[in-house]
This record gives C-alpha cells, sequence and structure tokens, in this order.
C-alpha cells in the first residue's frame, strides 16, 4: 500500500518506515526538515519519499495525503508548552487532510490509561488525540501501549540509568504501581500489521507484552539482567511525581520536560483491558517478549552499537535547531538582523584530513570535548537545572554522525565526509537543502556543524572544517552566536574569556590528537634540553597523550 508516516525522523517512525518497505509498501515520510533523512540508508531506498510537512500546516498535510492509503500519525509534542492544544491542532488538521484525500486508514499509537479516573496531562492529550481520528469519518486504529521497552526509548533510558547509578534509591509511591511493559519488536509487528484491517474496523486496541510488574519490579528486574548488584530501595511517599521529575532529571539523560509526562502516566496503573488485537492480527512468531528479554535486547544492541533511533532524534518544535532555515549561515546579517558574535580559530595539522576528521567525527559523548572538561560539564549542570538537556544525552554512535543526530547539547545540522569540489556535491551532502557553508566547501573537504539545543539567551552553532593540504591538513573552527536581547549579549561577553580556554584548548587538542594517532608533527617527538621552550613541548605533549589514551580507553 501506499503509506504516508509523521514523525518519520522519531524513535518509533524511524523504525517503522524501513519495515514498511520492508512490506512491499511504498512510504511518504513527512519531516519538517527534509535534510535530516540525507544520511539515513533507508531512506534512500526505492520506495521511500520524503516531503517537506508539518502537521499544524494544512496545505502540506494535504499534499502530503493525496494519492495514499494510509497514515501513520506518530506525532506528540509531550516536550513543549501547552503540548495538549497543540496536539488537538495537529489532529484536527490531519484528520481533515485524511478525509479530504481519501485515506483509507489511519492507524496512531497513543497510551494505555484507566477509565473512570483524572488522568495526567499526557494521557489526557493522547487519549483526546485518539478520539479525534476515531470521529474523523476515516476508519482509524488506535493503538494503545504502556511502557515501552527499547535501545534508545525514553522510557527505557530512564529504567536503565536509574538502575544503573541508584544503588540505593529513595521510591515514590508511584513505583508500586503496576505496569504492562511492551518490547520495541512487538510495538512494531503490530504496526505494521494493522494496515490489513477489515475497513470497518474503527476502534482502539490495547497492546502489552506478557508480563505485569511494577515499576519497582521493573527495576530490579533490570539490576539482574544487566548483572548488577541487588539495588535498595527505600519508599518515600511524599515523593510526588514533580519532585522525581527533578530527580530523574539529574540522574538520567531524560530532561525534566520529558519526564515530567513519563512519570505522570506512572501515577496510573497502565495495564491492558484487553487483547482484542490477536483477533486481528497473529502476534509475533516467536510470541510476545519478555520484560527480560526485552532489556537483554536492548542492552544488546547498546553494547554493540548498533541503536536504530534514539529519543532524542526527534528535536522539538521549540527547540533552537527548529526555526531558522538551513539555506542560510549562522553569520548571514540580512537573516540575524543585528550583532553576530563569532570564535574563529584555525591551525594547520600534520596528520593528514582522514585522520583529523577521524578525531572530529568521535567527539562528544564518553570521549568529551578536547578542552576544559569541569567547565563542560559545569555548564551542562546548569543546563540541567533550568530544564535543558545538559550533556548527558551522549551520542547514538560512538563513532558516527549523521545529519539530526542528538550530541550531548548540540544537534548535528551538517556533516560533510569529503566534498567533490567547489559546488557541495559530494556524496554526503546529496539530497540535502544545500547550505552556503556547504556550497563552498573545498574538494575533499569535511565538515561538521552543530547548532545549540541548551539553554542560553540566543542561539548558537558551532562549525568544525578540515581541509587536506600538501602533508597533512587544515583545521579550521568558528562558534557563531546570535544573541536575543540585552541578555544574550552579556551572556557572550560573560564567557568570553572562557573562550581562550573552551576554543583554544579544542583548537590544540583535537589537532594534536590527530597528530599522535599518525605519530607525526611537533608532538611525535618529546623536545630535548632544558630551555623554557623545550619544557613547554614536553608538557604539550604529555597532556596531549594522555588526552588521546583516555579518549582511546572510553
Amino acid at each position: 500500500m501506499r503509506c504516508v508516516v509523521t514523525g518519520a525522523t522519531g524513535y518509533i517512525g524511524g523504525r517503522l518506515a524501513p519495515r514498511l518497505v520492508a512490506e512491499g509498501h511504498t512510504v511518504r515520510c513527512v519531516v519538517r526538515t527534509p535534510a535530516k533523512t540525507k544520511d539515513i540508508p533507508w531512506a534512500q531506498q526505492d520506495g521511500v519519499e520524503v516531503v517537506r510537512g508539518d502537521v499544524l500546516d494544512p496545505d502540506s498535510m494535504r499534499e502530503a495525503c493525496e494519492g495514499a492509503e494510509v497514515l501513520y500519525y506518530l506525532v506528540h509534542s509531550l516536550s513543549e508548552s501547552g503540548f495538549a492544544e497543540v496536539d488537538r491542532r495537529a489532529a484536527l488538521i490531519t484528520a481533515e487532510a485524511a478525509r479530504t484525500a481519501g485515506i483509507r486508514r489511519i492507524v496512531y499509537l497513543g497510551g494505555i490509561h484507566p477509565e473512570g479516573v483524572e488522568l495526567s496531562e499526557h494521557l489526557s492529550s493522547r487519549t483526546e488525540v485518539g478520539e479525534i481520528f476515531l470521529r474523523s469519518g476515516v476508519p482509524t486504529a488506535v493503538l494503545q501501549a504502556a511502557v515501552i521497552l527499547g535501545s534508545g526509548s525514553a522510557s527505557f533510558e530512564m529504567l536503565r540509568y536509574l538502575t544503573e547509578r541508584l544503588p540505593v534509591m529513595l521510591t515514590p509511591s508511584w513505583v508500586h504501581h503496576r505496569v504492562q511493559p511492551i518490547a520495541i519488536r512487538d510495538v512494531l509487528h503490530y504496526l505494521t500489521r494493522v494496515v490489513d484491517l477489515p475497513p470497518e474496523v474503527n476502534r482502539t486496541f490495547d497492546i502489552g507484552g506478557p508480563d505485569v510488574l511494577t515499576y519497582l519490579q521493573m527495576m530490579e528486574g533490570f539490576a539482574e539482567v544487566e548483572g548488577l548488584p541487588r539495588r535498595t530501595m527505600l519508599p518515600v511517599p511524599v515523593l510526588t511525581p514533580r519532585l522525581s521529575s527533578h530527580w530523574v532529571n539529574l540522574v538520567t539523560p531524560v530532561p525534566r520536560s520529558t519526564a515530567v509526562p513519563l512519570i505522570d502516566s506512572l501515577v496510573h496503573e497502565v495495564v491492558a483491558a484487553e487483547h482484542d488485537i490477536d483477533t486481528f492480527v497473529d502476534p509475533p512468531a516467536e510470541g510476545l517478549t519478555s520484560f527480560r528479554t526485552a532489556v537483554d535486547l536492548a542492552l544488546t544492541r547498546i553494547r554493540e552499537g548498533q541503536v536504530e533511533t534514539r529519543w532524542s532524534g526527534a528535536n522539538a518544535r521549540y527547540a533552537p535547531s527548529d526555526p531558522m532555515p538551513s539555506d542560510l549561515l549562522p553569520s548571514d546579517p540580512d537573516w540575524a538582523g543585528g550583532t553576530v558574535y563569532t570564535d574563529v580559530r584555525e591551525r594547520g595539522a600534520a596528520a593528514s584530513a582522514e585522520t583529523l576528521w577521524h578525531v572530529i567525527a568521535g567527539i562528544g559523548g564518553d570521549r568529551g570535548w578536547y578542552s576544559f572538561p569541569l567547565g563542560w560539564r559545569a555548564r551542562g549542570v546548569m543546563d540541567r537545572l533550568v530544564g535543558g538537556v545538559g550533556l548527558r544525552r551522549g551520542r547514538r554512535d560512538a563513532d558516527r554522525l549523521k545529519v539530526g543526530d542528538a550530541l550531548d547539547w548540540w544537534r548535528v545540522e551538517e556533516c560533510v565526509e569529503g566534498s567533490n569540489g567547489a559546488d557541495g556535491s559530494g556524496a554526503a551532502a546529496a539530497g540535502s537543502d544545500a547550505s552556503a557553508s556547504v556550497a563552498d566547501l573545498e574538494d575533499g573537504e569535511y565538515l561538521l556543524r552543530l547548532r545549540a539545543e541548551m539553554k542560553a539567551p540566543g542561539l548558537a552553532w558551532l562549525e568544525l572544517r578540515v581541509a587536506p593540504r600538501p602533508g597533512g591538513s587544515l583545521y579550521r573552527q568558528r562558534a557563531v552566536f546570535l544573541p536575543r536581547g540585552l541578555a544574550g549579549h552579556a551572556y557572550w561577553w560573560v564567557i568570553a574569556p572562557f573562550h581562550v580556554l573552551v576554543f583554544g584548548g579544542m583548537e590544540r587538542r583535537i589537532v594534536a590528537a590527530a597528530e599522535l594517532e599518525e605519530h607525526r608533527g611537533p608532538l611525535a617527538e618529546p623536545a630535548t634540553g632544558r630551555s623554557p621552550v623545550a619544557v613547554w613541548r614536553r608538557r604539550r605533549r604529555d597532556r596531549a597523550l594522555r588526552d588521546a589514551e583516555k579518549a582511546r580507553r572510553r
């Protein structure tokens, strides 16, 4: 069938789309930023069409639905202020577009919820969205799931980090409520099969795994699967969901804006009231995945670096990376409309461009940022305290980056591995919205551009470039900040004195790490003698060696 998938760069949509293609369907992916799909292999396959669209834009949704038979709605705005109103409006617009275009079925993934109780805002909103589609006049299948277990899911990351990092935990009352988790592989099984439901079916279906556990039992089970010592739980009945979300924000990579709705949902018991889906869809051939098997599979994926999608892959609508056109440079005065602050540095390297790029492509996450680690950590903690993402999002893959990846508090906006000339038409740039900084790349030049998603009074970018040169390469580094109001200008000048430590350290140590990897350059051989220059060179070499060894061990 011809399927439209909204939220195709999100956690569920990014896994569903390639499976629909494997089932023989054609897939039209509706995304706000098509460039985010240019490094995704399945998005380049025959049978996949990527179109620019937004569920809040009636015209783009009507165009996206034209000629299609099935619409998957996998979008919700739980991290956004006033998300209930946003989701209501988006659902009404999408339902109208589907009805007008003659869509034969809508599939929506919602949340299990108990009947006859006051629901959290999060669960109430998801329930309302499902009801809008059921009343739309288009046959709809609303699949309702509780906690979804899979490598990279927000629910799994919250469970994982709470269990790993807290051998002794103060447990609020909600950890004793029953939950029916389901493995991501089983969610995808049902999502791909409901396209064949009879046309008269218009209803909700609860989907869940074979185990019903309390959240406390889930943490204990996780610890056993991972081989951790038994965790000690101390009940604290006064720890409210809101207070719990602050704790989750500090301990796990999941920011408070996402933790709040997740924990609010756990205030209720979320157990499937029925499993009527089995009347229409056969269960997986190997049976539904148990909790322990789901945890083991997710941990194996993480250890092997085979995480398909992560909760951080879809940036929220309010994120700093969202509102600006990708075809404009951060320093474009027409776009900026005012002052743009920059910190530009350049350094020649004895290492090849390929080796230097290898160091850059592995930056962030466990390897760090090659400069002033205490400063980076302090800024990350500050960001978490004010509700930002901080540094704990890490990386999806330890060695490879693609457009759209979350990288600590940054988002990968552009990643070009060796341009094919000044027109920027290299393989990595193909199919993207060519930006000015890509178009002016030299032959064989590399580019990584990151856009900040931390809380700050302005917008920020970090751009790292590598150009091949005879006998080595040239490293260029540019930090850009567009201030917002007086607070933005004050912010830049307050942190400006630290740029020598932060950006200057990055420039020196990234180049040094690449040279040491090839055993070339001024640090390859220790300086002899007792002169101040020789002593300084030896100390610099020893520090660079320690940094490089630390990065390799991580």
